[in-house]
């Protein structure tokens, strides 16, 4: 395609170019054109940042059910059993599809007799998470993006940036069903329309970046969720943002994680002081699931006026840490802080967006052709808490069973999609007005939608962002779209989705903690999730994944 063009029609278009989004595209290559969408690099996004693993069942020493049972208790009673059944045993078939593809895990001993080296995370009780070192997702990146740079049928488009999907509803039409998008060129300003024939794939990862302290890129600002959410897809359990319990402390270290694979190989989480606190929070002490830690850890904040606490991890000698955390021992030497001596500040920071886009299990969203893959979507594998390692799993496994439901759309009778009209749009004259609001959105969410919430934190976040929805819809139709402007107005509405998924949940469960309704209510709650409807005040019922499953993912 000519950068100039103002139209481009293709088979399939992906937005996103993570695990999720590049696994469905290699995958649904064989049946057409696939164009994917990135608004940077194909290489950022979450899925380069991931540093502990991706987590599969492989061993002899392991088991599916163990490996579900794992899930389902992080998952705080919420996740859907059929859900994680189906994610768990595809992951060796996930394992065979990335090795074919390139990834280099690392493996323990030489030749014929080499085996993947398993690590341990927090809530597995075995140790069955494959990595790359501490890369392994920047690894996975590597790997994928070049098989998919490859592929004839594959087309990248980088420097782009979704604005909105363009449905048959919004044109008038009767039935409904997802014909594209529009799309800026940011680099140019110039917005395109992009005539998708046979499907829209939603791949834009999660929405950390609606929080002051993150651990995500600057990609993740909800953008899939937010589209969506307007397009009238259901949006489910955006009360569950999952912190995690260990970024590195220090002001010029902005979101870099500390991967939970130390808390594995026996990192001991401790106050300033050096004492252990986690002996008397959980049976897994400083292994237990994140959302006990991030609580735990804030709590030790809150009652010693500390700014961090300590990971442990000097029992490792020097030579052993560097070979098997190689990153983050050089980033950390790079602040002046040699773990192998010295315990590492760590606080809690935004990591992971648990809802998301209600799909069943083929990726499938309320409105016809549309898909959503990975952390844009709410599958039901996670509930009310991530088992760690598991997120890289659930997009390769979705991205493929998307790939599979595909192959019986054919392409749709042509449609006349009207070019982007800007309206009476000018020049943006004062970009303070986006970073204020961006930085104001951010900051409420920190304050008062964080780790631990109450009725009237949620309230007043509630009220500052319906004045926040009006000022940014006003400057939005004032001015041309730029990529800090389209990420800002999705911020906002993800930020809104999760006040309001929080305020409806009237008990505290995994990442939920409302000091006005402590406790789990399994009687009202236990089987419901807080889906929210655009045009539609109070939460629907649980939505169950979809009847129709493939035998294998192809």
């Amino acid at each position: 395609m000519a950068r100039h063009k103002s139209s481009l029609q293709t088979d399939f278009l992906v937005l996103g170019s993570g695990i999720a989004g590049l696994t469905f595209a290699i995958k649904a290559a064989r049946l057409g054109p696939v164009t994917v969408i990135t608004k940077r690099t194909a290489s950022d996004g979450s899925t380069s940042w991931a540093q502990g693993g991706i987590a599969a069942a492989i061993s002899h020493e392991d088991s599916f059910p163990e490996h579900v049972q794992d899930t389902m208790v992080a998952g705080a009673g919420l996740c859907n059993r059929r859900t994680v059944e189906f994610v768990v045993e595809h992951g060796p078939q996930v394992i065979d599809f990335l090795v074919e593809s390139g990834v280099a895990f690392a493996r323990t001993g030489r030749g014929k007799r080499a085996e993947f080296e398993l690590a341990r995370e927090g809530g597995h009780h075995k140790r069955r998470v494959l990595h790359a070192g501490d890369i392994t997702g920047a690894e996975i990146s590597r790997a994928l993006v070049a098989r998919a740079r490859s592929t004839s049928n594959i087309t990248f488009l980088e420097q782009h940036q979704a604005i909105d999907l363009i449905t048959a509803r919004k044109l008038g039409g009767g039935k409904d069903a997802c014909l594209g998008a529009y799309v800026l060129e940011v680099d140019t300003g110039r917005v395109m329309t992009v005539d998708a024939r046979r499907a829209v794939v939603l791949a834009t990862g999660g929405a950390g970046k609606a929080y002051l302290y993150t651990s995500n890129p600057d990609t993740s600002s909800g953008d899939g969720i937010a589209m969506a959410y307007r397009a009238g897809a259901p949006v489910a359990n955006m009360e569950f943002i999952q912190f995690h319990p260990t970024c590195l402390f220090h002001p010029e270290a902005k979101s870099f994680l500390i991967s939970e694979a130390l808390r594995g190989e026996g990192g001991i989480l401790k106050r300033r002081d050096g004492t252990p606190f986690m002996d008397d929070v959980h049976e897994l002490a400083s292994l237990a699931p994140r959302d006990i830690v991030a609580r735990a850890i804030d709590a030790q904040l809150k009652r010693s006026g500390d700014d961090y606490v300590v990971l442990d991890m000097t029992h490792k000698d020097r030579p052993w840490l560097k070979r098997r955390f190689p990153n983050i021992y050089a980033r950390c030497m790079q602040y002046g802080i040699d773990m192998s001596v010295t315990p590492i500040p760590v606080v809690p920071a935004a990591h992971y967006t648990c809802g998301g886009v209600v799909t069943d299990l083929l990726g499938r969203t309320a409105i016809p052709r549309l898909y959503a893959v990975g952390e844009t979507a709410c599958t039901g594998l996670h509930g009310a808490n991530r088992l760690a390692s598991n997120s890289l799993l659930e997009g390769a496994v979705f991205g493929m069973s998307a790939a599979v439901d595909v192959e019986h759309l054919g392409r749709r009778a042509p449609v006349s999609v009207p070019p982007w009209n800007p309206g009476a749009a000018g020049p943006q004259d004062e970009r303070v007005m986006v970073t204020q609001n961006w930085d104001e959105v951010r900051r409420l969410m920190w304050n008062f939608v964080g780790i631990v919430r109450s009725d009237k934190r949620l309230s007043r976040a509630r009220r500052r962002l319906d004045m926040l929805r009006q000022e940014i819809q006003e400057y939005y139709w004032s001015y041309h779209v730029t990529r800090d402007l389209i990420e800002l107005r999705n911020l906002q509405v993800v930020a809104d989705l999760i006040v309001r998924c929080a305020q409806a949940r009237r008990e505290s469960r995994g990442l939920h903690y409302n000091l006005d309704v402590e406790g789990r209510n399994d009687a009202a709650w236990g089987t419901r999730d807080t889906v929210l409807v655009r045009g539609k005040e109070e939460p629907l019922t649980r939505v169950r994944a979809g009847e129709h499953l493939p035998d294998r993912l192809g």
